[in-house]
């Protein structure tokens, strides 16, 4: 299984079409967005997805009902503060992740395989014991100036990080 995995997209539309497009070309079978949308008209550019997307609120993303009725209009789910999946029989949770005692938490919990975060606008790709913490940077690349996503592949748990 391909889960896509995006986060702060803030806004950027170029952005936002590329990861589309992106994962729509690897046929993922999951898009995972770790928060901070922004404003909700970006659901509308995410709306060429073909796939299902799960997604959490992050700081930035203050209008929640707005975003949870979008998400819901398209058969998605969109998430206040985190969801918790099991997919190929791995243990994922999704989470925005400003909290980082929360995040360190949930990372040396051993209750997941993956812990997959946003907010930090860093690529994270790390094993802590036997669970993979992970970011997939920032799609928008207003902080970093790279844009990226990431591909996480299930059971086998391997990731690859693309720029966009």
């Amino acid at each position: 299984m391909k889960v896509g995995v995006i986060s702060d997209t803030h806004d950027n539309k170029d952005a936002i079409a590329r990861a589309v497009d992106l994962f729509n070309s690897e046929k993922v079978d999951l898009v995972l967005h770790g928060g901070d949308h922004v404003a909700p008209f970006t659901v509308r550019w995410l709306s060429g997805l073909k796939m299902r997307v799960v997604g959490v609120k992050g700081n930035l993303d203050a209008e929640y009902p707005t975003l949870a009725r979008l998400y819901e209009e398209r058969g998605w789910s969109f998430n206040r503060y985190s969801a918790s999946l099991e997919l190929e029989g791995r243990r994922l949770i999704l989470i925005h992740g400003e909290d980082e005692e929360v995040v360190k938490a949930l990372v040396s919990s051993g209750s997941y395989d993956v812990v997959v975060r946003g907010h930090l606008h860093k690529v994270i790709n790390e094993w802590v014991g036997n669970t993979l913490h992970l970011s997939p940077g920032e799609a928008c690349g207003y902080l970093t100036g790279r844009r990226t996503v990431a591909i996480l592949r299930l059971p086998e748990i391997s990731v690859e990080v693309i720029e966009i």
